[in-house]
């Protein structure tokens, strides 16, 4: 139903002139599926329900006049109520001009292969955005919600009233003027969250600390290799590197970067993964120990952040409202079989009871009976 209203407004936009025809225009649009696991997906269906909201709502409409059933016909006159008030289309519009911002930013963080010095750049290009939107961005906000409800035929309520909330509440609600709410409570704070994450995500420190990684990078002849960079990321490793490693490091990594651009090994390789691989192959891991045992601190670096987080987001599912007053001991033991369940699952299950079966006995309790009959 949802493609034939498209394809109808399609036709009628193009015997209007609305629209113009050709190779390449006018292709099929539907609502894309948002996924957890896929930042990207968020921001593309946000798109596509602008795009077609008036053939969405035109669908709905026909659902609550002729549904299968009045549960479905319920669920879509609720859905009509709500997509078609201005506090979603607001926040639909807000979402979209924040997720524009971010989305290269997620796209580069996603790619299997990571360009860092990019994605840094993009860092600073997201924060710079935002906060541009923070600052100037309102008028042109409300103005473009304004011009979408009016094409859709959406009430769009006074600025200067009481705002009156859809949703029923037991607390009592702080009488607050539309203004107040869609500006402060909904544009603001949602700005404001969006750079915080981004500058608790990415502080200065983290931001230097990849961009000195990405020195090492081994692409187009090592082009991004940049000593004083390098020497600062072994600065970061006070432990390690003492000051005569540092001084030991500044001449090993003149002598290495021209060994590596001269031998033929190392020109067609992908990562530090790889440039690591090589170096040992090769062996002059032993040559360049210094080198090498930077290189490895930059490789732990990755996996222990993503261990980190995988960590944090397996707790939330252990440790659960039911779960809540378990010990640190079982919550490890728990963290630890979840995790890993890769290694656990290929553990038969006839073992773990054979193990169980062939423990010690303990002594069993006895019952209420033997009890009474010992007491006695």
């Amino acid at each position: 139903m949802l493609r034939e209203s498209q394809m109808q407004k399609t036709i009628v936009a193009l015997q209007n002139g609305d629209v113009s025809s050709g190779r390449g225009l006018n292709q099929e649009t539907t609502l894309k599926r948002a996924g957890d696991t896929r930042w990207g997906s968020h921001y593309g269906t946000i798109l596509s329900l602008i795009s077609i909201f008036s053939s969405v709502v035109e669908v709905l409409e026909v659902i609550e006049e002729d549904g299968n059933n009045p549960e479905q016909r319920a669920e879509a006159c609720q859905l009509l109520n709500h997509i078609q008030s201005f506090e979603f289309v607001f926040n639909l519009h807000l979402m979209k001009s924040i997720l524009g911002v971010t989305n290269e930013l997620s796209q580069a963080l996603q790619r299997s292969y990571q360009d860092i010095i990019n994605a840094m750049t993009l860092v600073k290009v997201s924060k710079q955005q935002l906060q541009s939107i923070r600052d100037d961005g309102w008028s042109s906000l409300l103005n473009e919600v304004s011009v979408f409800c009016d094409s859709h035929n959406i009430l769009v309520p006074n600025m200067n009233d009481i705002f009156v909330t859809q949703e029923r509440s037991r607390c009592k609600i702080q009488k607050v003027s539309n203004l107040h709410h869609f500006q402060v409570e909904l544009f603001y704070q949602v700005v404001d969250r969006q750079l915080q994450e981004l500058n608790n995500r990415f502080t200065e420190v983290n931001t230097e600390l990849l961009l000195c990684i990405a020195c090492l990078n081994p692409i187009d002849s090592f082009f991004a290799f940049d000593k004083e960079k390098l020497l600062r990321l072994a600065e970061f490793y006070p432990h390690e590197f003492s000051s005569t490693h540092l001084l030991a490091l500044d001449s090993q990594l003149e002598n290495f970067i021209l060994d590596m651009r001269l031998d033929d090994q190392f020109s067609n390789i992908n990562g530090i993964s790889g440039l690591s691989q090589k170096l040992v192959e090769t062996k002059k891991h032993v040559v360049y120990p210094l080198v090498f045992f930077l290189l490895k601190l930059a490789l732990i670096l990755l996996v222990a952040t993503a261990s980190v987080e995988r960590t944090f987001s397996a707790m939330n599912i252990i440790k659960s409202r039911l779960h809540n007053r378990m010990g640190d001991e079982w919550l490890n033991d728990c963290l630890v079989t979840y995790i890993e369940r890769e290694t656990f699952n290929q553990v038969d299950n006839e073992t773990i009871i054979q193990h169980f079966q062939n423990m010690k006995t303990r002594r069993e309790v006895p019952s209420r009976f033997e009890a009474k009959k010992v007491s006695s």
